[in-house]
C-alpha cells in the first residue's frame, strides 16, 4: 500500500522575522525567512513596526516557500502557524493568514507553541543530526525564555526550571548595550568572546534555589562594573572589549551549566537538547559538546538555521499534530503568553 506524503505549510511570525516553510513529512523542502532590519536603529524590536512589516512580507515569503518546495498550494495537507508566545500584533498577522488559507483550501489548521517548536526542531530529518530519544532534557534559551524542560514524548512536556526575571538572551543583549555594541548585541558578545580571556574578570553568579534562573542581578553587576572602570579609565571598554565579552559569556554559560548538572542529577536523564536563538552561541555549543566526554551526557545541538526563529520548527510540530489529528477551528486565538 502506498502512503501519500503529508505536506505541511508552516508560518512563523512571533516577533520580527516573517518565516514560512514546507515540510514533506519530517523533511524540510523549503525554509524561507524575511528579516526586519529596521529595528536595528531603535536598539530593539518595535512591536507596531514589526506587525506592519509582517503584513508586507507574508505573501511573498509564503509564495517563495511553495516555489522552493516545488509544490502547489493545492497539494498541501494542512497549515500550521505560531499561536504564541510572542508579540500579539505579529502573531495575528500569521494566524489570520493561516486561518484564511486553511478555509480557502478546506484543509486542517494547526496551532503551534513557539517554544514547543524550538524543542521539537531536533526531530526534523536532517542528514548528520541525530534525534534524541524520550525522555530527554531540553534547555530552551532565547531572548524571551530560559527553561529546562523534561520531554516525555512529543506532547508531554514538563517545565522543571525557568527564569524568575530576565531571559538569557536579554542578558546577552543588555550587556552588549552597556558596552556600546549595536543591536542585536548577543552575537557580537559571542564574536568578541572568542578572542578574549574568559577568566579576566569575575562576575558573581546569582544564588537562585532549585532549577530556576535569574539574570537581572548579573546585568546590574555588569553595569556597575563598567561604570566604575570607565570612570577610572575612559578607554576601559575599548582596551578590554574581548576580555569583558569573554568573561560575561563565561559567567552566563556557567550559570546554565550549573542548573543543567543539577537537573541531570535530579531526574537521572542525561540526554540534553538545546533550542532557541541563544543556542546559536558558539561558547554554549562547545561547552555542551565537551560535557559529553566530561559528564557522559548525550547532547543534541540543532542545525544552525533551526536555532533562530524559523518556520521549519513550526512545521515539524505541525506534522506530529497532523498525525495525531490535533486540529483547530478558526475560533482559535493567538496568545502573547502561552505554556505547553
Amino acid at each position: 500500500m502506498t502512503i501519500s506524503p503529508v505536506y505541511i505549510l508552516a508560518i512563523e511570525s512571533s516577533c520580527d522575522d516573517t518565516a514560512a516553510a514546507v515540510l514533506q513529512n519530517d523533511v524540510v523542502l523549503s525554509n524561507v525567512v524575511a528579516n526586519q532590519l529596521i529595528h536595528n536603529e531603535y536598539g530593539g524590536v518595535v512591536p507596531e513596526l514589526a506587525s506592519r512589516v509582517h503584513q508586507q512580507n507574508i505573501v511573498p515569503v509564503i509564495e517563495a516557500s511553495l516555489r522552493k518546495a516545488n509544490i502547489t498550494k493545492e497539494q498541501l495537507s494542512a497549515i500550521a502557524f505560531t499561536q504564541g508566545p510572542g508579540l500579539m500584533g505579529s502573531l495575528l498577522v500569521g494566524s489570520s493568514f493561516a486561518k484564511s488559507l486553511s478555509m480557502a483550501l478546506a484543509i486542517p489548521l494547526i496551532a503551534v507553541n513557539h517554544m514547543h517548536a524550538h524543542i521539537l526542531a531536533h526531530f526534523i530529518d536532517e542528514e548528520g543530526f541525530d534525534k534524541p530519544t524520550f525522555p530527554f532534557l531540553a534547555l530552551t534559551i532565547s531572548g524571551g525564555h530560559t527553561q529546562i524542560v523534561v520531554v516525555h514524548d512529543f506532547f508531554d512536556l514538563q517545565i522543571i526550571g525557568e527564569t524568575t526575571d530576565d531571559a538569557v538572551g536579554e542578558a546577552f543583549d543588555k550587556s552588549a548595550k552597556i558596552l556600546g555594541l549595536p543591536y542585536p548585541g548577543g552575537p557580537l558578545i559571542d564574536k568578541y568572546a572568542q578572542l578574549g580571556n574568559p577568566k579576566a574578570f569575575v562576575f558573581t553568579k546569582p544564588k537562585v534555589p532549585g532549577l530556576d534562573f535569574s539574570f537581572s542581578g548579573l546585568k546590574t553587576a555588569i553595569l556597575y562594573f563598567i561604570q566604575k572602570n570607565v570612570l577610572e579609565n575612559p578607554n576601559f571598554i575599548e582596551e578590554n572589549r574581548n576580555d569583558i565579552c569573554a568573561s560575561i559569556q563565561h559567567t552566563i554559560i556557567e550559570i546554565l551549566m550549573d542548573k543543567l548538572k543539577m537537573a541531570v542529577k535530579e531526574t537521572g536523564i542525561n540526554q540534553i537538547a538545546i533550542g532557541g536563538g541563544v543556542s546559536a552561541n558558539s561558547g554554549i555549543r562547545s561547552t555542551l559538546k565537551a560535557a559529553e566526554k566530561r559528564y557522559g551526557w548525550r547532547t543534541f545541538i540543532p542545525k544552525f538555521e533551526y536555532t533562530t526563529d524559523n518556520a521549519a520548527m513550526i512545521g515539524i510540530v505541525g506534522y506530529q499534530k497532523y498525525l495525531h489529528e490535533k486540529f483547530e477551528n478558526t475560533s482559535v486565538i493567538s496568545k502573547a503568553r502561552i505554556q505547553f
